[in-house]
């Protein structure tokens, strides 16, 4: 039978966790002091730019505990931290993770929350090397600071776009997000948690190994990941870069699921691909000249979809459509809004 938090204690789930980390997890390089002390300490690499991010997950407003096990959730909170270190160009390293957790909460669903923590960190050989646990009421959370690095002068930012770039996208924008509302519309009445866009919204993947290829290559001007939507993140960069956009409409990639979806719920399915939606691709600008290298690099680190979708233009903030018969209109960014 399933033990509680409650009746193990803080420090005795502590002591559970430290030794799962220590038998599934991987000994990160440069780490002096892991769990165990007030805080977690290691070396830089000399030569290497350190890369910090933070991301928060609370229940009812991220996930829904009923639609997600918890070896996913510990995956999916993790892979959203990977995905920013990766639009920078760097690989993750040190993971601190701090969790909000009901008493009654099982300590084997904690356990398995911690496996899909570690799912994601491990193929890059970095750890989890500390964090805080916590008793709440009405919301439970996962909060994860992820430290990464990224050879010196190498990073990938989204405010370094030049008119005349051109844009790429990795994979096919846009699923997430109609995942996220099939699974809300067919909630309670029928399982929909193993449909393709659903399983995208729940474990979305991340581009980390790509965005380390593309920062490598030297090729690319800015790079963004669209964990806020296609178009709303396109919208950082053009905000960033105090330029504009012309995307190409015949060019933006839809996969046959997204087109089906779209017709079920009765919309455009180039609105659900620009939309909402956290899908954790690749937004990359570069010069013209450096499109085809820029897509073999992705190629080689595992990309099978690069899309060259428009231009970067000169008019700051400025982004429009252009369709197939040479029509333009003006399209506003929009994408997650925490307090929308």
């Amino acid at each position: 039978m399933a033990e509680r938090i409650s009746q193990i204690g803080e420090f005795g789930l502590i002591r559970r966790l430290k030794d799962l980390l220590l038998k599934e997890g991987v000994a990160g390089r440069g780490v002096v002091l892991g769990i165990g002390d007030d805080t977690a300490s290691f070396i830089p690499r000399s030569g290497q730019e350190v890369l910090v991010t933070c991301d928060s997950m609370v229940e009812g407003r991220h996930y829904l505990p009923e639609c997600i096990s918890p070896h996913d959730l510990g995956r999916r909170a993790m892979i959203s931290n990977i995905s920013d270190i990766g639009a920078m160009g760097g690989a993750p390293l040190y993971a601190l993770v701090s969790l909000g957790l009901r008493p009654k909460t099982a300590d084997a669903d904690v356990e398995e929350m911690y496996r899909g923590f570690l799912f994601e960190p491990n193929p890059f050989h970095a750890s989890i090397i500390g964090g805080n646990i916590t008793s709440v009421g009405d919301s439970p959370f996962i909060d994860i600071t992820l430290l990464g690095e990224v050879p010196e002068g190498r990073s990938l930012r989204r405010s370094t776009a030049r008119p005349g770039d051109s844009i790429l996208v990795t994979g096919f924008p846009g699923r997430s997000g109609a995942g996220l509302r099939l699974l809300l519309e067919k909630k309670g009445t029928e399982q929909v948690e193993d449909h393709p866009l659903v399983r995208k919204y729940l474990v979305p993947g991340h581009r980390a190994f790509a965005g380390r290829a593309i920062a490598l290559s030297g090729l690319a001007t800015a790079m963004i990941d669209t964990s806020d939507g296609f178009l709303g993140d396109l919208g950082h960069i053009c905000e960033e870069s105090g330029a504009g956009a012309d995307l190409e409409q015949n060019k933006l990639p839809l996969k046959q699921d997204l087109i089906d979806a779209a017709r079920a719920f009765g919309e455009d399915p180039y609105e659900l691909m620009l939309g909402n939606s956290d899908d954790y691709e690749l937004i990359v600008t570069c010069p013209p000249e450096n499109v085809t290298g820029v897509i073999t690099a992705l190629s080689e680190a595992g990309v099978e979809s690069i899309s060259e979708v428009g231009k970067i233009t000169p008019f700051a903030q400025q982004i429009r459509l252009i369709g197939g018969d040479g029509s333009e209109r003006r399209i506003e960014p929009k994408g997650w809004d925490h307090f929308g």
